[in-house]
């Protein structure tokens, strides 16, 4: 529908349009672990903002809490080599 927006003592009339979100990209990692960090090495090449992809490795690693991730310190990722280091607060 229309909708009237205000901006800064204006008035712009709106209209809101659906639209089609991309659906998720699924990709392989090559990793190698030790007790408190994870190497990761091919990682794809994608069309996203650097700290977009830090911010997927994270939640990536953080979720697989039963699977040997956890809680992580810090996110190391280098765009040209495609690899990053994953820094857990506690080893395991």
């Amino acid at each position: 529908g229309k909708h009237t927006v205000n901006l800064d003592n204006k008035t712009a009339d709106v209209r809101v349009k659906p639209f089609t979100l991309e659906m998720g990209i699924k990709f392989e990692l090559h990793v190698t672990i030790s007790g408190k960090k994870i190497n990761v090495s091919e990682v794809p090449e994608l069309s996203i903002p650097e700290d977009w992809m830090r911010d997927k490795l994270e939640l990536n690693f953080y979720k697989s809490e039963q699977g040997g991730g956890g809680e992580v310190e810090n996110v190391n990722y280098n765009k040209h080599s495609r690899t990053a280091v994953i820094t857990f607060l506690k080893p395991g």
